[in-house]
């Protein structure tokens, strides 16, 4: 049985569309305390969530993510809630659905599933059964609560990917995953851009969606969308993108970008083939805001090159070796250095 698509007509009527902007960084700025699980939120501070989606439905998201990105068992033992994962993540998606149901447009509730935390064997204890069943538990919820799609995000390892894909076939919802490329352009498991449209070769449904988030940078990020469209020019592609780069002040992180600099982001990311544009860590309500009236603004331009997006967003932090002739000769010796 074939599952349904609903990004798809969504695309079709609007070309590209604008996923939602941070979760974390924004919830830190209404109390959230370092250490503690924002998934608890959901039912202590449900009031907090619901203003947090709809901050980003009114900055013109079509997309949003469900608070749930540390939902599985595994990340909630750390908080002693591994015994409440299919009602945390029901209520995540209860609360994302409240506001995208009054909302004057079409909105699409995505249920986000991050890592679990652990590493798959060999190199670690979880198995691959395991990871299959955890990320089931958390999707059964997200599903009972009325997502309209699975959003698997910020992962490094295939075999995760694979297995939080499995259990989305296996619950019935389509999914979109979408890698995190930290490390020298790579996942940090070794995951190029490139690589991440064969990870669930074989199974019995295809993502609606791969791409990228998080990662280090704006730049980096746009980078590695080459990789990802110039593999498969077909594909219907996500990336997400941190905020500018994370500064350290004192004790807390900063974002470097502005609401200029991600509208730019916007219009080199519909250039270079994406077809889902949202922000990742330090994105705000009004970055988001301005990124939507880059996509509604945008005239489509030439495909832009790695010199491109670094002279227009900033330097990269990592230097991505199938672009290497491309980078401009400041930023190599800077990377060598």
């Amino acid at each position: 049985m074939t599952i349904a698509n609903p990004l798809a007509d969504l695309i079709a009527e609007k070309g590209v569309l604008l996923a939602d902007g941070a979760t974390g960084t924004n919830l830190f700025a209404t109390g959230l305390e370092a250490g503690e699980a924002p998934e608890l939120w959901n039912e202590v501070q449900p009031e907090k969530i619901i203003a947090l989606h709809q901050g980003f439905v009114d900055a013109g998201a079509d997309i949003i993510l469900t608070n749930s990105f540390g939902g599985t068992r595994h990340r909630l033992k750390l908080h002693h809630a591994q015994d409440r994962v299919f009602e945390l993540n029901k209520k995540a998606a209860e609360l994302a659905r409240s506001v995208a149901d009054k909302a004057d447009r079409k909105v699409i509730v995505a249920g986000s599933v991050g890592p679990t935390g652990e590493l798959l064997v060999p190199l670690g204890a979880l198995t691959e059964e395991d990871a299959v069943a955890a990320f089931t538990e958390q999707l059964e919820g997200l599903k009972a609560g009325g997502v309209d799609v699975a959003w698997i995000e910020t992962m490094s390892a295939p075999g995760e990917i694979r297995a939080a894909a499995e259990a989305a076939v296996k619950v019935g919802l389509p999914y979109v995953y979408t890698g995190s490329f930290d490390t020298a352009g790579k996942t940090m498991m070794g995951l190029p851009p490139k690589d991440i449209h064969a990870v669930v070769d074989g199974l019995a449904q295809r993502p609606v969606a791969v791409g990228a988030n998080c990662g280090v940078g704006a730049s980096d990020i746009l980078a590695s969308l080459l990789d990802m469209s110039e593999a498969d020019p077909s594909a219907t592609i996500v990336i997400k993108g941190n905020c500018g780069i994370p500064e350290f002040r004192g004790a807390e992180i900063f974002y470097s970008g502005t609401p200029e600099l991600m509208a730019d982001y916007a219009h080199l990311a519909i250039n270079g083939g994406a077809k889902i544009i949202g922000g990742c860590c330090g994105t705000s309500f009004e970055h988001l805001a301005a990124m939507r009236k880059a996509l509604d603004s945008h005239t489509h331009g030439a495909r832009p090159s790695v010199e491109t997006i670094v002279e227009t967003i900033g330097p990269m932090r990592n230097k991505l070796a199938a672009h290497a002739d491309d980078m401009p000769k400041r930023e190599r010796r800077g990377r060598r250095a």
